[in-house]
């Protein structure tokens, strides 16, 4: 929502400042604050692109190294080159030790993403620094954040259940390691190609709070390890990377497709959230909700339970019906942490960690954007229009 206001400004310091006319965004909506080549949306349209390639496309045909690879790189890479990618990702998979051993020592009750913001944190203490105190902010550096954090996760999941963690293997791809970390055992195709393809789906999108908050940390000339951990940080709110646990608990709760309507209404009225509905850019259905679907309906259909599919199926009907009722005009879709949900859950991950999941995919799209912002930086130093009082004059501490 944009506010054009004209204010008056009173005598500040005996000078006087003449009323001035400012235009402000909350949230900065509409407001471009910089250029990139990595990733393209497409609002009105509800596309989304990486370096040109749509994201359906990427989602039916990519694995999630070969999308690394051309957020870092620029372009897809060919057999020889996607053969490299993943065996230097698959080296840097394993935790440096003093890390595992602190994840040891972690509350089992720790929230999911506060642990993985401090080991994201802590990887740097174990790589070389500059002689200013900054690491290089490189593709190494890119590939050694994506890999770890993967491993970061499944450690803890594994650690909090009682369980030791169990070692990566440099023979499976990225996707399916995960699973194999986090259970112990190889996975079934079809889940090592769910989770692989919803890593796609996620591994960018634009400015968003998260990449952004990356881009200004970058741009202070602070490294790469800095930056991914501002990232991890706004990520764990809920209007942004929170949102698919909220989710889930949502269907857990309706527990039946017919009960649907009837909390969706109950909701509305005590003023709350149908959460993973409504987008600030798409104003048509987010153009990962139809894939992550398909994999949630295919997951309750191959060895889950399909009613959770079936419940969030029929609370995503029922939420832009009853939303489009009392909020005629807003445009109100699925947006990609909907059936997020159900995917994860019916592979078998807990909600609280399903924001933790969302990091493993989009540090490949923050780094590439904190690689980016550091080729042609400037720092990121927004105005602000300032509201308070002016022209107080002191009073000593013994008159106040």
């Amino acid at each position: 929502m944009r506010r054009s206001q004209e204010r008056k400004v009173g005598p500040i310091g005996g000078i006087a400042v003449k009323n001035n006319s400012i235009t402000v965004n909350p949230g900065l909506e509409g407001v471009v604050v910089g250029s990139t080549e990595i990733s393209k949306v497409a609002g009105q349209e509800g596309r989304l692109t990486y370096r040109g390639y749509d994201i359906a496309d990427l989602a039916a045909h990519a694995t999630f190294e070969e999308v690394a690879y051309l957020l870092w790189h620029g372009r897809l890479p060919n057999r020889a080159e996607l053969d490299e990618t993943r065996a230097q990702m698959a080296a840097q998979r394993s935790l440096p030790g003093p890390v595992l051993e602190m994840l040891h020592g972690v509350p089992r009750g720790a929230w999911p993403m506060d642990v993985l913001r401090t080991a994201v944190s802590s990887l740097s203490l174990h790589v070389a620094h500059k002689p200013d105190g900054t690491h290089e902010s490189d593709i190494p550096a890119a590939m050694r954040l994506t890999a770890a954090t993967a491993t970061a996760v499944a450690a803890f999941d594994r650690l909090r259940r009682g369980l030791e963690p169990v070692a990566p293997r440099s023979d499976l791809a990225h996707a399916a390691n995960f699973l194999y970390m986090k259970n112990g055992e190889v996975p079934a195709d079809t889940a090592a190609r769910a989770l692989d393809v919803y890593f796609v789906l996620l591994a960018d999108h634009g400015f968003n709070a998260s990449t952004f908050a990356a881009r200004v940390t970058a741009s202070t000339w602070a490294d790469m390890y800095a930056a991914a951990t501002s990232a991890v940080a706004t990520l764990q709110g809920d209007l942004h990377g929170g949102a698919p646990g909220k989710v889930m608990q949502m269907v857990l709760d309706i527990g039946d497709p017919n009960n649907a309507e009837k909390y969706v209404r109950a909701l509305l009225d005590k003023g709350d959230r149908v959460m993973g509905i409504g987008h600030r850019e798409y104003k048509v259905r987010d153009p990962r909700a139809e894939p992550l679907e398909r994999m949630a309906r295919d997951l309750g259909a191959s060895g889950g339970d399909p009613k959770w599919y079936a419940v969030a199926r029929r609370l995503e009907d029922v939420a832009v019906q009853v939303l489009n009722e009392k909020k005629p005009g807003r445009r109100l879709y699925a947006n990609v942490e909907f059936y997020t949900a159900p995917t994860l859950y019916a592979l078998g991950i807990q909600p609280d960690t399903f924001t933790c999941m969302f990091a493993c995919s989009r540090m490949a799209g923050w780094t590439a954007h904190i690689i980016e912002q550091m080729k042609d930086n400037r720092l990121i130093r927004p105005q602000v229009d300032y509201t308070g009082l002016v022209g107080l004059p002191w009073v000593s501490i013994d008159r106040r």
